[in-house]
């Protein structure tokens, strides 16, 4: 971590929506403008409801995504490490934060600030747009997914889930990702339904030969039958 300050923001920052909207040279002054702070692990470091005045990638550890029910229920949201960003939505509009985040253990993070990013998009009002346009891809595909959610049976949900998720960094379309790390409980809250539902298909599909469960990892081992679930004909 000693380099830190000095090497490496830029590229803790790139996999962050804000970041692709800007150029080289953007990129570069906003992640000279970053800083690093540091947990320790169980640290509350920020409840739903604070003011949301800057953006996180995490350089080292791990930390947990968390909201409450109305009837007082923590659900857990997504386990995010090293690599992974968050906050970039409160960065944008200075609004409250939408969840809690906690470490899980020590952690080390790069600190983007609200009044950085805004000095930098003043300048320029191009990337604005840019920023504009992503954010409208964001929300088309948020939409999909509520369509998903809405018209789609649940072996059709899981499937288009995990076939997206292959696809995503570190995989791509070229070349998916065969072994996924994701809890059956992450799984049931991208696709909105229970874990006890998503348990019951992923064994199905297990027994089918379509995917393997083995020591914490989800297999894909019949990717065509699985985008023929995905997409019925």
């Amino acid at each position: 971590m000693s380099d830190l300050e000095n090497v490496g923001k830029e590229k803790l920052l790139s996999r962050s929506l804000i970041f692709q909207a800007l150029d080289e040279e953007n990129r570069r002054e906003l992640a000279s403008f970053a800083h690093i702070k540091r947990y320790s692990a169980g640290d509350i470091i920020f409840n739903t409801g604070d003011p949301g005045q800057s953006m996180m990638a995490i350089a080292e550890g791990s930390v947990r995504v968390t909201v409450l029910t109305p009837s007082a229920r923590e659900v857990t949201l997504s386990e995010l490490s090293a690599g992974d960003v968050f906050g970039e939505i409160a960065l944008l509009d200075g609004g409250e934060r939408s969840a809690n985040v906690k470490a899980l253990t020590n952690c080390a993070l790069v600190v983007v600030e609200r009044r950085s990013l805004l000095e930098v998009l003043q300048r320029d009002p191009k990337l604005s747009i840019r920023l504009i346009e992503l954010l409208c891809q964001r929300v088309r595909r948020s939409d999909e997914r509520m369509m998903e959610i809405a018209f789609l049976d649940l072996p059709s949900r899981l499937a288009k889930a995990l076939l997206r998720v292959t696809v995503s960094a570190p995989g791509s379309p070229e070349k998916p990702l065969t072994k996924l790390s994701l809890s059956q409980s992450e799984i049931a809250a991208m696709i909105g339904n229970t874990r006890e539902n998503v348990n019951r298909c992923l064994r199905k599909w297990q027994r089918a030969g379509l995917i393997e469960l083995k020591d914490g990892w989800l297999i894909i081992c019949n990717r065509p039958q699985l985008e023929l679930v995905a997409d019925p004909a």
